[in-house]
């Protein structure tokens, strides 16, 4: 029977299907941090057991993390606790923690594949929505709930129900301009928030092929927005050579010898899936959105389209935005670039070779924050610093920083801010203030012009 790249990694990860029921599925890795762990711990430590393998999990602190001073310590005091609990609860349990100040520390979704951690053919796990994000390697990776969570460190497997499949195709040549990040925007836009909801997406197509490995994180950790429990690209030669090397990826022949096995992961010709689209990468611009929801998103030169129901009007009204209106020449106070969606190097190079040269409007506050302590030596290793700096953009230490309120750094109400993040619920990165998704690309024109503009005209 022919399989799917997704059929494949879930079969060989069931400990015992429940007839007419759930599977129970083992974990090969579960990441954690400290907004989703606590109460897990908690419940482990009511029940008197112990976490099963430890050594298959690892901490990071990342959400509640401010991303200054990080050598001081922490002012909020929720986010304190929060952290010296995950420290305490690690060292209990013998679970490796790459905590504030680590070299290895930063967003849980941006150091564990940077790491070597995340690896293809493998189920990976953490009390986080955008777990998705390692689909890239060719994985099944997903959010789990906190009882989800404690359920992990007790068995080492979860009692779950197998996703439909669905599959994604986009092939053909992108416009220049165009990045990773306006791809999963456009699906997203075409297709809706719900029209992945209870499958896996696969991503396939030669623009998926072609992508860099920052490229396709940033795609498969959007995977949740459309609804979708997660999204996988099959491996290939892009994701050995990203692997060779790092950390704790595998060595010589060990190596070897998993690639061999990783070759058999992909999609086989004329396996079924329960949907399938397909789309022209000629279609895709720069993307914008406009509401409050990552499907209302417009290319950057089109105007917001003229939808009368009662959630298209509010989400309208809370952005301050009216049907048919173009947002060229929209005046932004804001932009960030960072977040689990585009904190990679590859982000940052691209934003500081627009930027090279010029300097930020003076009505804007711009944020730079990497996703990791290793993404931020590589940004000072390369001079980028240096760049962002001279541009008069502000470069913060590690951590989720403006994807959402629950640090620091927010962005006032009513304030319009171009995030690159995943969300722009209302009040996510602050009570009251208004997000714009976009890519670094974007951000960083908009940065430079003081609002909204068309920077595809001005590209060599």
């Amino acid at each position: 029977m022919k399989k799917t790249l997704f059929d494949k990694i879930w079969d060989s990860h069931v400990v015992e299907s429940i007839p007419n029921g759930p599977d129970i599925l083992y974990i090969d890795k579960h990441l954690i941090h400290e907004v989703t762990s606590p109460q897990a711990f908690q419940e482990l430590k009511e029940r008197k057991i112990t976490v099963f393998r430890p050594d298959k999990t690892i901490a990071t602190a990342d959400h509640n993390t401010p991303t200054e001073n990080q050598h001081l310590p922490v002012k909020d005091l929720l986010s304190r606790k929060q952290l010296q609990e995950l420290t305490q609860n690690c060292k209990e349990n013998n679970i490796s923690l790459y905590g504030l100040g680590h070299p290895f520390n930063g967003i849980v979704h941006v150091m564990a594949p940077e790491l070597g951690i995340t690896q293809p053919g493998m189920t990976v796990v953490c009390g986080d929505s955008h777990t998705s994000t390692h689909g890239a390697f060719g994985t099944i990776s997903f959010g789990i709930g906190t009882s989800q969570v404690a359920q992990v460190f007790a068995s080492q497997s979860l009692l779950v129900e197998k996703p439909k499949k669905l599959r994604v195709n986009v092939n053909g040549k992108l416009k220049n301009g165009v990045t990773p990040k306006d791809v999963i925007l456009f699906i997203i836009s075409e297709l809706g928030t719900n029209s992945g909801t209870g499958y896996f997406c696969e991503y396939a197509g030669n623009v998926f092929e072609k992508m860099s490995m920052e490229g396709r994180m940033t795609v498969c950790n959007m995977s949740i927005e459309m609804g979708a429990r997660g999204g996988l690209i099959a491996p290939d030669e892009t994701t050995y050579n990203y692997l060779k090397g790092r950390e704790f990826a595998p060595k010589g022949e060990k190596f070897e010898q998993l690639q061999t096995y990783w070759e058999s992961l992909k999609t086989d010709e004329d396996a079924k899936f329960d949907q399938e689209y397909y789309f022209d990468a000629e279609e895709i611009e720069p993307m914008i959105t406009y509401g409050t929801n990552p499907g209302m998103g417009i290319k950057i030169t089109a105007t917001i389209p003229v939808n009368k129901n009662k959630s298209t009007e509010k989400a309208l009204d809370y952005m301050g935005f009216s049907p048919g209106e173009s947002l060229i020449n929209k005046p932004i106070n804001y932009i960030f670039i960072g977040s689990c969606t585009n904190s990679r190097i590859e982000d940052f190079r691209i934003a500081a070779h627009y930027i090279k040269g010029k300097q930020k409007a003076t009505n804007v506050n711009a944020l730079i924050v990497p996703g990791s302590q290793q993404v931020a030596a590589q940004i000072k290793a390369e001079g980028l610093h240096i760049i962002f700096e001279e541009a008069g953009f502000q470069l913060r230490q590690p951590g989720c920083s403006a994807c959402l309120a629950m640090n620091d750094d927010k962005i006032p109400a009513g304030e319009y801010c171009v995030s690159t993040s995943n969300r722009n619920f209302e009040g996510r990165q602050g009570q009251g203030s208004r997000t714009i998704l976009a890519s670094p690309l974007t951000a960083a024109a908009t940065a430079i012009a003081g609002k909204i503009v068309d920077f595809t005209k001005h590209l060599n």
